[in-house]
């Protein structure tokens, strides 16, 4: 049995974090040594080769699990989806690795890196960087569960984040005030759900160990100024508080659409500037790499092509108009996996699982995301980026500015092949699912940037290696 003193210290927010990077630090320090000395390379023979190898390496290696979540305690260690993208991360950090530590050696005549203590180091750190994730998996979900979430709110913002979060993976409890104590004694969403209780104020004021963070799903002016001021000392002095949008963005990593309004984007914190630097890296990444691509996939796009008009003798490429940024119409290019027909008045928009539109060949197609291989050319053109929200159909997006708010904010960036959408909810088939996904779009436009883009290549291999596509 573990002791107290174990599990009290893995009950803190910050624990699972810290032990994971100390276990990283110690097991790739133990691990390239000793792989050094039984090479007969012996201990690092430089400063210079330790910083570049050890700390170089390590640097990247964390950067690469953070980017994955390798380091959040909401992270789900166990399932398929993060074993493989901790593989996919630690590849991405010895290519990385390599490609620094190499080039610096050019300029050190004396600096003999090797190769293979390299490789055979990442190769070792792999299984055993996810072994003791795993291990201690369950434990910290164990001192998670025993803690509660206090969510200030009672009317029907509450109910409906009480809803989404029984819909969630999370595992902790939840607990509802009353700030003004008018619903006390009354269920939170009817019959299974919580008691609201009452003494907001006296529970902020002598918050203890057993909640995890303070959830605000009320609005301030409907807040007294003793609480207001009490949960300001809390966020500085004891526990996370969270208004919904924070809550959702951190723990579900998405948008709710409630909590924002007409002059979101205005809001402090935005990565998408006009002068972010990282505006016109990305640029940059997106011809250079669609550029590469294209000329080392020529071969397979002929030969997709070539399937593709034996197969059903139709016209390989299938052109549509799509909305892109700033609502700009642009014509998008992909290979043709449904039957050429004229489009029919009433015909269902979506594409349903087992659609009978489908060919043979286009299935495979769209479950190994192939047949998005031509927007390489919306990409090189500057149409597309690699990264971003789906390049919606014209007749969808028409569709959508009338029936979804706020529906147009996801036209702030250029749409993408890939994007944070597109990996975390399933194809949509409605419009209840373009509004989930619109959720993610949000959050994605929010959280611009190098990391976010990063875990999106590395989802979309995993989604291509398990042929999760349609």
């Amino acid at each position: 049995m573990r002791s107290r003193p174990a599990r009290t210290i893995l009950g803190h927010y910050w624990a699972p974090a810290a032990l994971f990077l100390l276990l990283d630090l110690s097991c790739w320090i133990l691990i390239y040594e000793t792989m050094s000395f039984l090479r007969g390379i012996g201990f690092s023979s430089t400063p210079l080769q330790f910083f570049l190898v050890d700390v170089l390496s390590l640097a990247v290696i964390i950067q690469a699990l953070f980017t994955i979540g390798g380091y959040d305690r909401s992270t789900q260690f166990r399932n398929l989806t993060y074993t493989t993208e901790h593989i996919l991360a630690i590849a991405a950090a010895l290519a990385v690795s390599s490609l620094f530590i190499y080039v610096a050696a050019t300029f050190d005549q004396t600096m003999k890196p090797s190769r293979g203590v390299l490789l055979l180091s990442f190769v070792a750190f792999l299984p055993l960087s996810i072994f003791y994730r795993r291990a201690f998996s369950e434990r910290i979900a164990s001192t998670s569960a025993k803690r509660a979430f206090l969510v200030i709110g009672s009317g029907k913002v509450a109910a409906e984040f009480y809803e989404a979060y029984q819909r969630s993976s999370n595992v902790q409890q939840v607990e509802f005030v009353d700030p003004n104590d008018q619903r006390v004694g009354e269920l939170i969403a009817g019959e299974g759900s919580p008691e609201i209780r009452g003494n907001c104020e006296d529970k902020v004021a002598n918050l203890d160990h057993r909640y995890s963070g303070v959830i605000l799903a009320e609005r301030f002016e409907h807040l007294r100024k003793n609480l207001v001021e009490n949960l300001v000392r809390t966020q500085f002095q004891r526990a996370r508080v969270y208004t919904l949008e924070s809550f959702y963005e951190a723990h579900w990593r998405h948008v709710p659409l409630h909590a924002i309004d007409p002059i979101w984007p205005l809001q402090m914190g935005f990565q998408l500037a006009r002068n972010s630097p990282y505006h016109y890296l990305k640029r940059l990444f997106d011809l250079v790499a669609s550029s590469v691509l294209l000329i080392l996939s020529v071969p397979l796009l002929a030969l997709i092509a070539l399937a593709i008009w034996v197969t059903d003798r139709q016209s390989p490429i299938f052109r549509q108009l799509r909305i892109g940024r700033e609502s700009r119409p642009f014509t998008v290019y992909k290979f043709r996996t449904m039957v050429a027909r004229a489009t029919e008045e009433g015909e269902d928009i979506y594409t349903r699982v087992n659609d009978p539109r489908i060919t043979l060949l286009g299935r495979a197609l769209r479950k190994l995301r192939l047949d998005e291989l031509p927007q390489l050319w919306n990409v090189f053109r500057g149409d597309m980026s690699l990264i971003g929200p789906r390049a919606e159909w014209v007749k969808c997006a028409e569709r959508y500015e009338k029936t979804i708010p706020l529906y147009h904010f996801r036209h702030l960036v250029k749409p993408g092949i890939t994007g944070w959408a597109q990996v975390n909810y399933p194809y949509g088939e409605s419009d209840e699912d373009a509004i989930e996904k619109l959720k993610y779009d949000l959050y994605y436009i929010r959280h611009y940037s190098l990391r976010l883009d990063a875990m999106i290549v590395l989802k979309t291999v995993h989604v291509m290696l398990f042929g999760k596509g349609r």
